[in-house]
């Protein structure tokens, strides 16, 4: 005679095994699936976006478009300066054998019209590599100086000016930081500015 514990044991376990039971559990192991793809698919475009925003932070460029020119213009009102550097972190990294550069432009910032000049250079060697300043300043091949730029008070460039390297495969891996120089009436119109090159 089967007692009434051993009646409910039976019970409890003949439940597990119902086919209702088993799709509670198909479901459940479903829907945990479903959320670990989901998970992974957000974590994988997370990490997407950030190297996309890390590239662009530093990417050479290799024209000045509109988009370009604006994000220049923008850059006056942001940081509040006379001479502006695109991209913004001033550093940019361009690979053997490839071209790049950046661009710069000037405001007029004085209660009189000005007659601008600059002068690109290398300025800092990294330690390590195989270039001296010469060759350094050779890798430019576009904008490494002008002069005669008439600004009015208060104006800028209608035009950033592209700065365009052209490194060879021959070319050592270096971080090489050039400098920028603006004058104004053969005075010097800003602090010099930096914009660091990485060669890999």
């Amino acid at each position: 005679m089967i007692s009434k514990n051993h009646r409910a044991q039976m019970k409890i376990l003949s439940n597990n095994f119902s086919p209702k039971n088993h799709k509670a559990q198909m479901e459940m192991s479903v829907g945990t699936i479903v959320t670990i793809v989901l998970l992974m698919s957000v974590l994988v475009l997370g990490i997407f976006l950030v190297q996309k925003i890390f590239k662009t932070g530093t990417s050479a460029i290799d024209q000045i478009d509109t988009k370009i020119q604006s994000e220049i213009d923008m850059l006056f009102s942001q940081e509040d300066k006379s001479v502006v550097v695109y991209p913004k972190e001033r550093a940019i990294s361009i690979k053997k054998g490839d071209v790049g550069g950046f661009g710069f432009s000037i405001m007029n910032k004085e209660q009189i019209a000005g007659s601008f000049s600059y002068l690109i250079s290398a300025g800092e060697i990294g330690s390590g590599c195989q270039l001296t300043k010469e060759q350094a300043d050779k890798l430019i091949v576009l904008g490494k100086s002008g002069d005669e730029i008439s600004l009015p008070s208060g104006s800028k460039l209608d035009n950033a000016i592209l700065v365009k390297f052209n490194i060879p495969e021959t070319a050592p891996l270096c971080q090489i930081r050039y400098q920028i120089d603006v004058k104004n009436n053969g005075e010097q119109y800003s602090p010099s500015i930096g914009v660091d090159l990485t060669i890999k």
